[in-house]
């Protein structure tokens, strides 16, 4: 199994699923943590100056980050986890959060802040989704 958490510095899970500039990829056998692995993630930054980076935050009912071009810039972001079964991250706009679902990767929100505490949640089954956190 592979879990991925968004991160700025590779120890913690970034508060900001859209800022944060790496992926940490733990991979996990057995119950048992074997590897971990940083990966560059596309996010605000890289969309800024893109005109459709406005659309992201219009009123929606459903919360930010629904219309197209975020669809297409989720999707973007989703592609570097492909082979990742979780994705970690403290906060998250509810569009990006249903994204990952559609690209076959579970979302959780947690509030456990390290990394390596938060996939021994998931080993455990013992992790929440606060998906009340969404926006």
């Amino acid at each position: 199994m592979k879990i991925a958490a968004v991160s700025e510095d590779g120890i913690t899970i970034s508060q900001h699923f859209g800022r944060a500039p790496f992926y940490v990829i733990v991979t996990v056998e057995d119950g048992k943590i074997l590897s971990h692995e940083t990966r560059d993630k596309m996010g605000h930054a890289q969309f800024a100056g893109d005109e459709r980076e406005e659309s992201h935050h219009k009123n929606d009912p459903r919360g930010h980050g629904y219309d197209p071009a975020a669809q297409s810039r989720h999707f973007q972001m989703a592609a570097a986890i492909a082979d990742c079964d979780y994705l970690l991250a403290r906060g998250m706009g509810s569009g990006a959060y249903e994204n990952m679902k559609q690209a076959g990767i579970k979302p959780v929100i947690t509030d456990i802040p390290t990394i390596n505490e938060a996939v021994q949640a998931v080993i455990t089954n013992q992790i929440t989704d606060h998906v009340e956190k969404l926006d």
